[in-house]
């Protein structure tokens, strides 16, 4: 009976020191929640402006431009992973990684070859675990990102998708990162990131509509040559800030879960404590008792 008190008193203290853990690590989460937010929310306005000033040229000239073109036949695609550098967050990294897979399923079966570049050390790992190889790899900040680390990504993915794929380049790129929807819901998205699909386009006007007059100075393809790059910087690091976003709220979920099961072992813990405790005290009073009726007996 003793060996199982101190037994449970240990376990007892380990989910004390666990929950101790969780709770702060729930907490840090949920400080930093607010300022991912609001990153997200700032750089809205932004990423829509670029975005209409992309739809614009887009669609109000007829430029042949190599970002905008679809290729005849994509002989090879590029998927950006986005995942987290550190775990303790639920399925946050294995849903998109999940997402990527099935991805790269549609992109083969299309007749693709498929080319990665990696965000994150959980997706480094997973592909390092898994001797698949990659053409870049990122990693520290995805829950603090920087514009320079989308520079970085976005000078990469242009330099190969203006390379001819027989060179090594790619015909089209892929974004694969959490999109945050609230607290409790943080959904895997896709975006096709190039060649150009315009998400917020210019709408269709009516017939008592006088659409507006647009000149581009020096000419559209210098245009789209200064605004695209931009507009895919922009849209990468939206997509990073979504995901850290998504990152502190699944992981304030995952120890906010952790915390309140470490506070179903404390209980459960306790009550088998008190249990054996009992069954101790009553065989003791046992033996007394049995010990005294012998003594009574031999007088």
């Amino acid at each position: 009976m003793g060996a199982q008190l101190r037994v449970y008193t240990q376990r007892i203290k380990s989910a004390q020191t666990t929950k101790k853990i969780t709770r702060a690590m729930e907490l840090i989460s949920a400080s930093r929640i607010q300022k991912a937010q609001a990153r997200v929310a700032a750089s809205g306005p932004y990423s829509r402006a670029i975005t209409r000033a992309v739809s614009a040229v887009a669609t109000y000239s007829n430029v042949d431009h190599v970002l905008t073109t679809e290729p005849e036949k994509i002989e090879r695609a590029a998927v950006v992973i986005f995942a987290s550098d550190r775990g303790l967050a639920g399925a946050f990294s294995s849903q998109v990684l999940r997402q990527a897979n099935e991805l790269t399923e549609l992109l083969q079966s299309q007749g693709k070859e498929v080319t990665y570049f990696l965000v994150g050390r959980k997706s480094v790992a997973y592909f390092a675990f898994r001797k698949r190889a990659s053409e870049g790899q990122w990693t520290g900040g995805t829950d603090s990102p920087s514009f320079e680390t989308a520079q970085e990504i976005g000078q990469a993915l242009l330099k190969s998708f203006l390379t001819d794929a027989s060179e090594g380049g790619v015909d089209e790129i892929h974004v694969v990162y959490n999109r945050f929807v609230s607290m409790v819901t943080q959904t895997p998205e896709v975006v096709r990131l190039l060649p150009l699909e315009v998400v917020e386009g210019v709408e269709e006007p009516d017939s008592k509509t006088v659409l507006p007059l647009y000149e581009f100075e020096p000419d559209a393809a210098n245009v789209l040559d200064a605004l695209l790059p931009v507009y895919i910087e922009s849209r990468l690091f939206n997509a990073m800030l979504q995901s850290a976003a998504s990152e502190h709220a699944a992981r304030q979920k995952a120890m906010k879960s952790a915390s309140d099961n470490a506070d179903k072992l404390i209980t459960d813990y306790t009550r088998l404590r008190n249990n054996a405790r009992q069954a101790e005290i009553t065989q003791q009073i046992a033996e007394i008792v049995g010990g005294a009726d012998a003594l009574s007996g031999a007088k």
